[in-house]
């Protein structure tokens, strides 16, 4: 019964011991004398109107609805390249030649269908006098007619053919004229204005018609920023919003304003992309860059909001602020982040309207309350 008894007592003992030692940790209400008050800010907290602001990363790409991947018009071995990557270019300026078989197999078959159509024009025409003065049938006038006619849709297709291969229009002209055509080389040509973003061939490579990617053209005056939004905050990001893309590489930021949210999720991020149209003076943005993106919501939205100054972090990391009770004492109260927006933040619980909370000096009451 002793031994049991002196074990009781042990134990009663020990718990008080862990009662003082956790009402010691405890922080206790802090009171300040009237000068120390002088150096701290009260911020009351009351219900307000907010836009929210959406901070995401992004990858830069371009413009697609300005940009251009060239394939190669026909086949054959590239023989020259006239435009180098960063190389701004007009509209059928020339950026590589090639070899191609193709190419002078269109060059001969205009200059053949050329000589055809003259021929049989002229023996249309021919027949066409004859038959007024009845040299020839009518049905044989009618169909020199209809030979000429359509040797001048062969040309005219033939001459069609070689201006989808951008052939050089003073090549078209001297064939017109009948000059002969010494050897020529296909000519791959910018099909608009802009900046050679990418080069894709070298000297020597066997092009295939219609599939071999040569270059890409791309107007870079603008280009999109593609955006990962969070589920949490898709709600709050709409088509039309103003955003600010920063590189981190520069202090320069870039206004852009959202212009598609794409329906379908990430299926490796399970983010939703949201396209920023962004304008690019001196072309800072470049393809592939990862840039922060921030997205200013044009959707209002209600909550309380306190200064970021007023946030504290306890020993676990747990965001509290000081607030001023009845006896003009600051106590901690833990409270709940919600988004930040500008340099405040949202709590969604933890406070009330008409709480008084310590703005600037919070710091100097938590180094006083751990005294």
């Amino acid at each position: 019964m002793a031994t049991t008894a002196l074990v009781m007592i042990a134990g009663c003992s020990a718990k008080a011991d862990n009662g003082a030692q956790t009402t010691a940790t405890t922080p206790g209400n802090v009171t300040l004398t009237p000068d120390q008050r002088k150096s701290i800010h009260i911020y009351t907290v009351a219900q307000s109107q907010f836009r929210k602001t959406v901070d995401a990363t992004g990858a830069v790409d371009f413009d697609n609805d300005q940009a251009t991947s060239v394939l190669a018009p026909f086949s054959g071995p590239v023989t020259r390249l006239l435009a180098s990557v960063g190389q701004r270019v007009k509209k059928g300026e020339p950026l590589a030649e090639v070899d191609s078989p193709d190419f002078a197999a269109a060059v001969g078959t205009y200059v053949k269908a050329i000589a055809s159509a003259k021929n049989l024009r002229r023996l249309a025409d021919a027949d066409k006098d004859l038959a007024q003065h009845e040299g020839v049938s009518s049905r044989e006038q009618e169909q020199a007619q209809t030979d000429a006619a359509n040797a001048d849709a062969d040309r005219d297709a033939a001459k069609q053919a070689l201006v989808s291969l951008d052939a050089d229009p003073q090549l078209i002209k001297d064939i017109d004229a009948g000059r002969p055509a010494s050897h020529v080389r296909g000519v791959i040509r910018a099909p608009i204005s802009g900046t050679v973003a990418e080069k894709l061939i070298t000297p020597g490579q066997l092009l295939q018609a219609g599939t071999t990617p040569c270059f890409t053209v791309a107007d870079l005056s603008r280009v999109w920023v593609m955006a990962q939004i969070s589920d949490s905050d898709l709600a709050s990001v709409r088509v039309g919003d103003t955003a600010q893309v920063e590189t981190g590489l520069a202090s320069t930021q870039l206004g852009g304003t959202v212009a598609n949210i794409s329906a379908i999720v990430d299926p490796d991020t399970r983010a939703v992309i949201a396209r920023v149209d962004v304008d690019n003076p001196g072309q800072l943005l470049k393809k592939q860059m990862y840039v922060h993106v921030r997205i200013q919501s044009r959707q209002p939205s209600s909550g309380l909001l306190v200064p970021v100054s007023a946030i504290l972090r306890d020993d676990e990391n747990l965001p509290f602020v000081y607030v001023i009770q009845s006896d003009g004492s600051f106590a901690r109260r833990h409270v709940t982040l919600g988004a930040r927006t500008g340099d405040q933040y949202v709590i969604p619980t933890g406070l009330e309207s008409g709480d008084r909370i310590v703005d600037d000096g919070a710091l100097f009451i938590q180094f006083r309350q751990i005294q």
